[in-house]
């Protein structure tokens, strides 16, 4: 592979601009893919590839190129010679490569290889945090596979289309996508590529969703006819998985604190067709009270710390503070204790979040059905999604009955 200098260029300010200023890389990547119009696929792929693969192992990248936060820019042209480097890229007769030691590099990667938290690139509290809840066989093999790039999942909308003619049209057009075993509306693209661009996406037949993301509504065990709360939709994944399986009959109220995410629901469901969602803003506690009682079935897809989600938000890694964890709990202790209170005598809750920390997930769960507000509970099943076993997010849902 040639270096080509704007593209590097790009991918050390935006670099500057995660790691010194906080930027949300995915918020930076789009900004970088539009500095000039002349870049051709490929070359917005290497700059985002490039830039999400430092963020990602930032760490150690920083170990073996010696260069602490905050970085100068000539430290981030350290650190992306190292990347190179360990990629098998000639480094070209730039003043930013002079005097590169590459074998020093690659002594370096293979002796700080030796580290956990080093090689997979982890804070040292989260590793610490990950390995006492997990077990450090467990986190050992998670903590790799959380840096893995994640696969494009597409969930198809059986409002509209079906899995046979989506793969068909997307074929059509040079996209590839195989079917995932267990996931019934779930297509992986064979190769990365912007999908946001076809017709089929414009025509709503599909969504981009992860494939253990796609269980949780499914999780549910909604009937067309229902009324059912999502209280937490945000910009709505789930909700309009769940009009779907809903075949656009009974309704879905969807709940959240910021309107805006709910307004991009709005559009969302336009596109997709889904008629019987009703986005309600969550402005005081009269929203949720009105609907004690009321639900056949309630979604609580709780805010989390997102560690299942790491591959697609490397960033947060960094961003991430142990004083969060412990807020979070906090939150999704209230927020179960009285959202439970929308699910009528012989309703279905479903308790999720895209983390994999036993203390967010099953304890949380636990604790719950010990209390005064869970009493009426019981447990029918859960599932705990691990990446090293699934090749999909980590993710974790309980399906609870109420007596």
């Amino acid at each position: 592979m040639r270096l080509h200098r704007n593209l590097c260029f790009a991918t050390v300010d935006g670099l500057l601009l995660i790691f010194n200023e906080g930027k949300y890389a995915d918020k930076v990547v789009q900004q970088l893919l539009k500095r000039d119009k002349r870049w051709g696929s490929r070359d917005r792929g290497f700059v985002a590839e490039t830039t999400y693969d430092i963020v990602r192992w930032k760490r150690l990248y920083a170990e073996i190129a010696e260069v602490k936060e905050p970085f100068s820019r000539d430290d981030i042209w350290r650190m992306f010679a190292v990347w190179a480097t360990l990629k098998g890229i000639t480094l070209p007769d730039w003043k930013y490569f002079e005097n590169t030691p590459t074998r020093k590099i690659k002594g370096r990667f293979d002796e700080l290889s030796k580290v956990r938290k080093i090689k997979e690139s982890f804070p040292d509290w989260m590793d610490e945090l990950a390995a006492k809840e997990l077990g450090e066989a467990v986190w050992t093999k998670e903590a790799t596979a959380l840096n893995q790039q994640a696969d494009v999942i597409l969930r198809v909308n059986t409002l509209k289309t079906t899995k046979e003619k989506l793969k068909a049209e997307l074929f059509d057009l040079d996209i590839e996508t195989e079917e995932i075993a267990k996931h019934p509306t779930a297509l992986k693209l064979a190769e990365r590529g912007n999908v946001f661009t076809t017709e089929a996406f414009q025509n709503g037949h599909f969504e981009v969703q992860d494939a253990s993301s796609q269980l949780v509504a499914e999780y549910l065990d909604v009937q067309p006819g229902m009324r059912v709360v999502d209280t937490c939709a945000g910009a709505g994944g789930k909700t309009l998985h769940l009009a779907a399986l809903m075949e656009n009959k009974g309704q879905i109220i969807a709940l959240d604190i910021y309107d805006n995410k709910l307004k991009e629901l709005k559009r969302r469901a336009k596109r997709n067709g889904a008629h019987n969602i009703e986005p309600r803003h969550i402005e005081s506690t009269k929203v949720i009270k009105k609907l004690y009682d009321k639900a056949d079935r309630v979604l609580i897809d709780a805010p989390c710390s997102g560690l299942g989600v790491l591959r697609r938000n490397p960033d947060a890694k960094w961003k991430m503070q142990p004083e969060f964890i412990e807020k979070i709990k906090q939150t999704q202790a209230e927020i179960l204790s009285t959202y439970s209170r929308m699910v009528k005598s012989g309703g279905k809750l479903v308790y999720a979040t895209c983390s994999i920390l036993p203390s967010e997930n099953q304890e949380q769960v636990t604790k719950f059905l010990n209390s005064e507000s869970g009493k009426d509970f019981t447990l029918v099943k859960d599932n705990k999604i691990l990446s090293h076993q699934s090749g999909f997010d980590g993710f974790y849902m309980a399906l609870l009955e109420k007596k």
